[in-house]
């Protein structure tokens, strides 16, 4: 009865499918994200997690808006967790973002080690960040990345891939998860980026950071009356 037991066991861990590892909480995602971040195991930006590499991602059609010379903030909830780093990367489309980096193996595992860029040029912006060993136990880590100066784009891709150093090549991403954020960056786009429709006001040419320019201060609308009240007498 025992063996039996260790049997079935055996066959529920070797049909259980290999979950998500961590979901972008900031900036929003280009693709809908389940509860443990997936789509993500594909390169460049996690379109799918099919086995037969099928787009199986479901476009948000949500487009974050950036200030160029600025910073925007990078948050990511590591649902499943693995010892490893995270690295930022930004290029005109998807297939102008960087390669992945060499992996070296471990003992034991494909993924044991890969290099970080202390000083990263573009397209990299940050690498080696959240770099951990042990769990974050539930908590979003966040991080303010620089954008480059006086570089704009429109529908740019901003991507945040996860190394896993206790990977193997043959799971499904192999060392590195992906998610992408589809940015345009303007020269006066709000600083740490606001996603289109949000009531922070990205669209439109009239509003611009929630202030409605079209419409005048109080204090204005003070001076006004002041000097109407000056000509009367």
């Amino acid at each position: 009865m025992s063996r039996l037991r260790i049997v079935v066991a055996s066959l529920v861990v070797a049909a259980a499918p290999a979950y998500a590892h961590f979901k972008l909480v900031s900036p929003a995602s280009r693709s809908a994200q389940d509860a443990l971040g997936g789509p993500q195991k594909s390169s460049p930006c996690g379109e799918s997690d099919a086995t037969q590499g099928a787009n199986d991602s479901t476009p948000t059609n949500t487009i974050v808006q950036l200030k160029a010379g600025g910073t925007v903030t990078v948050s990511i909830n590591e649902t499943i967790t693995h010892p490893g780093h995270y690295r930022v990367a930004l290029a005109q489309d998807m297939a102008s973002l960087p390669p992945e980096p060499t992996v070296s193996p471990g003992t034991g595992f494909a993924c044991g080690s890969a290099p970080v860029d202390a000083h990263p040029q573009l397209p990299v912006l940050a690498d080696g960040l959240f770099t951990h060993t042990s769990s974050f136990n539930g908590h979003v880590q966040t991080a303010q990345v620089q954008l480059p100066a006086g570089m704009t784009c429109n529908n740019c891709v901003l991507q945040v891939i996860e190394f896993m150093s206790d990977h193997g090549l043959n799971n499904p991403g192999g060392c590195f998860y992906h998610h992408c954020s589809i940015v345009n960056i303007t020269a006066d786009g709000p600083d740490a980026g606001v996603s289109s429709g949000d009531d922070a006001g990205t669209t439109g040419g009239t509003h611009h950071g929630g202030c409605d320019v079209g419409a005048p201060s109080s204090a204005l609308l003070v001076l006004v009356g002041a000097l109407l009240l000056r000509r009367r007498r």
